[in-house]
C-alpha cells in the first residue's frame, strides 16, 4: 500500500484524513496523520470558550476518536525531503525520526505572528488554541476575585482593565465575548462598579473586521463603544513591559490582561525546512488544484492547503489567492481527499473554486454581526445565524449534541463563573499543605 501523509491535524488535515477514510478501498493506501496536538481545534468556538459559552473540550475535536482508520503521530514535523520522500518528526519524548511516505499533503497552518514589541511575549497571551481561551477566561475570572478584595486604586484599576491587539475576526470577537461575560459578572461582584472596567481593543488601521464592508464596520465600533468599551484605531502597540501598556497614539495605561491577536504568519517549518516551492511571502506554492507546484511545474505526489498560496478563481483576479480561514480550510481538506483518491485510481483532479457563504460574527451574548455581499443582519437575529451556523459546521454529531446541550444548560442557568486558574499549577496546594 502507499502511504499518505498528512501534515498537520487542523481543519484541512482532519477534514483530508477524514474523508480519505471514507473514500480509500481496502489496501488502497494508509493514512498518517502528524500533529502535536491530539485534537482539530474548532477556532470559531474560541471566543464562546472564552466567555463559557462553550466548554473549552467542547471545541476540541479528537483525533483519535474520529480519525479510526489512520494513524496519529503525536509529534512536530520538522523537516520536509520530499526528493526522498520523508518526513523529519520531533516528538514530545525521545529522538527525532524520519518517517518514509509515498503521497504528502502539507496542511500545517499558520503560526501566531509576533512583532518583536516589548514585553508582548512575557505579558501576553495568544487565541489560536483551546488552552489559551481557556487562560484568558481564568485570568479574567481571578482577575475578579482579587480585585474585589482590594480598595479602589491603581492595582484594581490593572486587575479590571483588558486589552485586545488586532481587530480582526479573532480579536473582535473575543473581545465582544469577554466584554459580555465581564459585564454580567458585575452583578455578581456588588464590591465592583461599572465604570472601574476598562475593555481596551487596538487596531494599526482605520477601521476593525477587514472581513465586512465599512459601515457594518462602523457599526461594530458603535455597538461596542456603547458597551463601554474603547477602540483605538490607527493605534499600534508600542510596549507591554510589565503589563503597563503604550500606544502609538500616545495613550498609556496599565493592563493585567492582554490578548495577541494580531494575525497570522507563514508556518517557519514550510519557509526553512523544506524542498517543496514556496512563494516570497514564505507560504506553500500550490496551483487550483491543490497540487504542490505550479502549473508549469507541478511537484508529483504532493498537494497542499489552509495557509498556502492556494489560487482564489472566485475572485477574478490574475495573482489572488484565498485568505487562510475555517470556510476554505474545510472545503480545501474536502476536496485534497476527492483529489488524491481521484489520482489513485487514474482520474483528473478538479480545480479548488468557492464562493463565500458570507462573513458572520458573535459580538458578544445576543449580538452579532452578518454580511453576505449587500445584505447586512445586524443585532440578535445575526447572533443566532452565527451559533446555527458553527453548531451545523462542527464536525460530528457528538460534538453538535454536547455544544447544544451546553448551550441550552447556559440559558436555564446562566454561564459558570468559577475560574480554574489553579490548573496550571496543579502540584502547588500538594506542595503547601503542610507549611
Amino acid at each position: 500500500m502507499q502511504t499518505i501523509v498528512v501534515v498537520g491535524g487542523g481543519y484541512a488535515g482532519f477534514y483530508a484524513a477524514w474523508h480519505l477514510e471514507r473514500k480509500l478501498r481496502r489496501n488502497e493506501a494508509r493514512v498518517v496523520v502528524v500533529d502535536p496536538r491530539p485534537y482539530m481545534t474548532y477556532q470559531p468556538f474560541l471566543p464562546e470558550v472564552v466567555a463559557g459559552s462553550v466548554e473549552a473540550r467542547h471545541a476540541a475535536v479528537s483525533l483519535r476518536r474520529h480519525l479510526r482508520k489512520s494513524r496519529v503521530v503525536s509529534g512536530s514535523v520538522v523537516a520536509i525531503d520530499h526528493e526522498h520522500r520523508t518526513v523529519t518528526i520531533r516528538p514530545a519524548d525521545g529522538a527525532e525520526f524520519d518517517l518514509p511516505y509515498d503521497i504528502i499533503v502539507v496542511t500545517a497552518g499558520a503560526v501566531t505572528r509576533q512583532l518583536g514589541i516589548p514585553g508582548v511575549a512575557e505579558q501576553a497571551i495568544g487565541m489560536k488554541h483551546v488552552e489559551e481561551a481557556v487562560a484568558i477566561r481564568d485570568r479574567l475570572l481571578t482577575a475578579f476575585d482579587r480585585a474585589s478584595t482590594l480598595s479602589p486604586g491603581p492595582l484594581r484599576r490593572k486587575l479590571l482593565t483588558v486589552t485586545f491587539v488586532g481587530g480582526g475576526f479573532s480579536g473582535v470577537e473575543g473581545f465582544g465575548e469577554l466584554l459580555s461575560l465581564a459585564t454580567a459578572l458585575l452583578r455578581r461582584y456588588p464590591e465592583l462598579h461599572r465604570d472601574e472596567l476598562r475593555f481596551h481593543l487596538v487596531e494599526a488601521r482605520d477601521r476593525i473586521l477587514p472581513e465586512v464592508t465599512d459601515k457594518p464596520g462602523r457599526w461594530v465600533v458603535r455597538q461596542l463603544e456603547r458597551r463601554g468599551a474603547e477602540v483605538h484605531l490607527n493605534a499600534t502597540l508600542v510596549s507591554a513591559t510589565g503589563g503597563h501598556v503604550v500606544l502609538s497614539t500616545g495613550a498609556e495605561f496599565d493592563s493585567d490582561l492582554i490578548v495577541w491577536t494580531v494575525g497570522n504568519a507563514a508556518n517557519p517549518m514550510v519557509r526553512r525546512h523544506t524542498d517543496l516551492p514556496i512563494d516570497e511571502r514564505g507560504m506553500l506554492r500550490v496551483r487550483a488544484d491543490l497540487r504542490v507546484g505550479t502549473e508549469e511545474a507541478p511537484v508529483p505526489d504532493a498537494w497542499g492547503g489552509d495557509d498556502a498560496a492556494v489560487p482564489d478563481l472566485a475572485a477574478g483576479r490574475p495573482g489572488a489567492a484565498t485568505v487562510p480561514n475555517a470556510q476554505h480550510a474545510v472545503r480545501q481538506g474536502k476536496l485534497l481527499a476527492r483529489n488524491i483518491v481521484a489520482t489513485l485510481r487514474g482520474r483528473a483532479a478538479k480545480q479548488y473554486k468557492h464562493d463565500s457563504l458570507g462573513t458572520v460574527a458573535t459580538l458578544g451574548l445576543g449580538s452579532g454581526i452578518f454580511q453576505w455581499h449587500g445584505l447586512v443582519i445586524k443585532g440578535l437575529p445575526a447572533w443566532l445565524m452565527h451559533r446555527g451556523y458553527h453548531v451545523l459546521a462542527v464536525p460530528s454529531w457528538e460534538r453538535k449534541i454536547r455544544v447544544l446541550a451546553v448551550w441550552l444548560t447556559a440559558a436555564a442557568f446562566g454561564r459558570d463563573i468559577v475560574s480554574l486558574a489553579s490548573v496550571q499549577e496543579p502540584r502547588r496546594a500538594f506542595v503547601t499543605s503542610d507549611r
